[in-house]
């Protein structure tokens, strides 16, 4: 079920075109990564989606309504957008009283969503003193207090320790599992393969990609393989005089592309080198975004 729909959304400001014609949709049931590079205009067209920016042209709908017109909005859709939005004298407990109390929902929610997301122990406690992992998961809170069928999260696991990562990656998952529409933008692609059904990228506000993270990394080619030698210097020679793409890779390895694993097994035993390892690589979620979005990068430093 689609509780997203994005169509032919443009946002300028001024001169600058943000946001450039742009559709997709987010589907019930499933994690949707929003990827891009810096200035890709994903925060801005999330803000459009929540209703704090209007578009230039086209149209957003929240399950079918836009985001004004939906009467209890945090009943229907939750957003982090900013961790630090939170009053720093304010005890955890007592800011969400207040959201609750302002868009009409139960005190007992409040309880509710401390427990999910392990803020009991800290809910008198006041958000100026919480860590960034603590304040992430107060905004989460915030964010499930209407119960909504749609979350939306903004870079969540930014400056996050490993620990405080893989809990919002759980988090996105079992939300996902219930049912809700899960849309989440981040710049760690390795940890967006671990969380995202489904990929939408974006550069200079327009659609690249919109497709499951496997058959995105199928459509990046067959990857990488690890090779290990003695004699690296004088194989790698011979892998470029067939064709194929060698750079070097931790501990003295080549890392071969544009050859099969089988292939270079061959050229190998043809030539009497020893391989010591010959590793077939799966391209990263990265590496693939890294080669998509290479022309829609906005600033791009030089090498010497």
């Amino acid at each position: 079920m689609t509780m997203i729909d994005v169509r032919g959304l443009t946002k300028r400001y001024g001169l600058d075109t943000v946001v450039d014609d742009l559709s997709f949709t987010v589907e019930a049931g499933q994690v949707t990564g929003f990827l891009g590079p810096n200035g890709a205009g994903k925060s801005t067209t999330m803000k459009v989606i929540l209703g704090l920016a209007s578009p230039t042209a086209g149209s957003v709908t929240i399950g079918g309504r836009r985001y004004r017109d939906l009467p209890v909005p945090l009943e229907e859709v939750g957003a982090l957008l900013d961790a630090g939005a939170v009053h720093g004298g304010r005890k955890a407990r007592d800011h969400l009283l207040a959201l609750a109390a302002g868009n009409g929902l139960p005190r007992r929610r409040v309880d509710e969503v401390l427990a999910r997301t392990g803020l009991e122990s800290v809910a008198h406690k006041r958000a100026g003193g919480f860590s960034l992992g603590m304040r992430q998961r107060l905004g989460i809170a915030a964010a499930l207090l209407g119960d909504p069928r749609v979350l939306i999260f903004d870079e969540p696991v930014n400056g996050l320790d490993p620990e405080g990562i893989r809990w919002i990656r759980d988090f996105m998952r079992s939300l996902a599992a219930e049912g809700r529409a899960v849309l989440v933008s981040s710049h760690l692609m390795n940890e967006m393969a671990q969380t995202a059904d489904h990929l939408v990228v974006i550069g200079r506000g327009r659609l690249i990609a919109d497709t499951g993270v496997a058959e995105f990394l199928r459509g990046r080619g067959e990857g990488t393989v690890l090779v290990r030698t003695p004699e690296p210097a004088e194989f790698a020679l011979r892998l470029t005089a067939t064709g194929a793409a060698v750079r070097e890779g931790p501990g003295s390895a080549l890392v071969v592309s544009g050859l099969a694993s089988e292939e270079i097994g061959k050229l190998a035993a043809y030539h009497g080198t020893v391989l010591s390892e010959l590793t077939p690589q799966r391209p990263s979620l990265e590496d693939a975004f890294m080669e998509l979005t290479k022309d829609s990068v906005e600033y791009q430093g030089v090498t010497a």
